[in-house]
C-alpha cells in the first residue's frame, strides 16, 4: 500500500519569516517517518516551500508568468531557493535513516498555462520498486503559455497519484485539519457536502502563492473523484506521534477527504 505524505511549508518553516527553517520540527517528523519506513510502509514524501520559495515567488510574480530577462532571473532564484530548502529536508530525512531518492521536479516538469502536463515518473517508480523513498517538492516549471510558473507539491502529488495510484495521501501542516469559520474542526469533506462547507474555508497564514486551504481542499476533492478508493487526510504534525500514528497505526487525525 503506497502512501503519499506532504510535510507542509507551514510545518517545516515559519511562513511569516523569510527562509526560516524549523530544524527541530523537521527532525521530529523525520524520526516518525523513519518509524513508518521501518514498519514496512511504502511512501513518497513531498514538502512545501513555505517561507523559502513562496516569498521569492511572490516577489518576482513567478506564478503568473515569466517573460522578461528580469523575471527569468527571478525564476532561477525561486528554483535555487526551493532547492536550498529541499537540501535541508533531505539532510534531515537521511540523518533519520531513511533511504531517500531525491527528485527535482523542474528537471522534467512541463506546464501549459499553469497546468502540469508532463513529468518523468520512471525514476520514481523504480525507486519505489527497490524500496527507496522518493522525495519531491514545490518547484518552478517551464510553461508553454506563461513561459514559466510554479508547481505546488499538491499539483505534483495529483499528477503522480493518477499514475502511481496511492491508497492514502496525508497533507501534514501546523493546524489540526480543516476548520470552519467558527473555528471548529471539519471531520469529513466529500463532494456531496463541499458546497455547504466551501464558504467557511479560509486562506493561508503567511505568504502562499499557490493558494490557501480552500484551494487545497477543492484540488483534493477533484483527486478523490478521479481515483477510486483514495483517502486523503489533512492534519497537524506538531504533536509527537501524530505522523507515525497515522502512517503505521491507522489513527484518523484531522480532516478526511474522500469520494463518499
Amino acid at each position: 500500500m503506497l502512501t503519499f505524505i506532504k510535510l507542509g511549508g507551514s510545518l517545516i518553516t515559519d511562513k511569516r519569516e523569510a527562509e526560516s527553517f524549523q530544524t527541530q520540527v523537521m527532525a521530529a517528523a523525520a524520526a516518525e517517518l523513519y518509524a513508518a519506513f521501518d514498519a514496512g510502509i511504502s511512501m513518497l514524501i513531498g514538502h512545501g516551500s513555505g517561507s523559502f520559495g513562496h516569498v521569492a515567488a511572490k516577489r518576482h510574480g513567478t506564478m503568473e508568468g515569466v517573460n522578461t530577462p528580469q523575471q527569468w532571473v527571478g525564476f532561477a532564484e525561486v528554483a535555487f531557493i526551493a532547492r536550498r530548502l529541499n537540501t535541508l529536508v533531505l539532510e534531515s530525512l537521511a540523518e533519520a535513516g531513511i533511504p531517500i531518492f531525491a527528485v527535482q521536479p523542474s528537471a522534467s516538469a512541463r506546464c501549459h498555462d499553469g497546468q502540469l502536463q508532463e513529468m518523468e515518473i520512471t525514476p520514481i517508480t523504480l525507486a519505489l520498486t527497490e524500496g527507496l523513498v522518493p522525495v519531491v517538492y514545490g518547484d518552478v516549471s517551464f510553461d508553454s503559455v506563461r513561459g514559466g510558473t510554479i508547481i505546488s507539491t499538491e499539483t505534483i502529488f495529483a499528477y503522480l497519484a493518477q499514475r502511481l495510484k496511492p491508497a492514502r495521501m496525508f497533507l501534514v501542516g501546523e493546524t489540526e485539519g480543516v476548520y470552519d469559520d467558527q473555528g471548529d474542526l471539519i471531520a469529513h469533506i466529500t463532494p456531496a457536502n463541499y458546497n455547504q462547507i466551501a464558504p467557511m474555508l479560509g486562506g493561508s497564514e503567511g505568504t502562499d502563492v499557490t493558494g490557501g486551504m480552500a484551494t487545497k481542499v477543492r484540488a483534493m476533492l477533484d483527486l478523490v473523484e478521479k481515483i477510486p478508493g483514495l483517502m486523503i487526510r489533512i492534519f497537524g504534525g506538531t504533536h509527537e506521534g501524530q505522523i507515525a500514528g497515522a502512517l503505521v497505526d491507522e489513527l484518523e487525525p484531522g480532516t478526511l477527504i474522500s469520494a463518499e
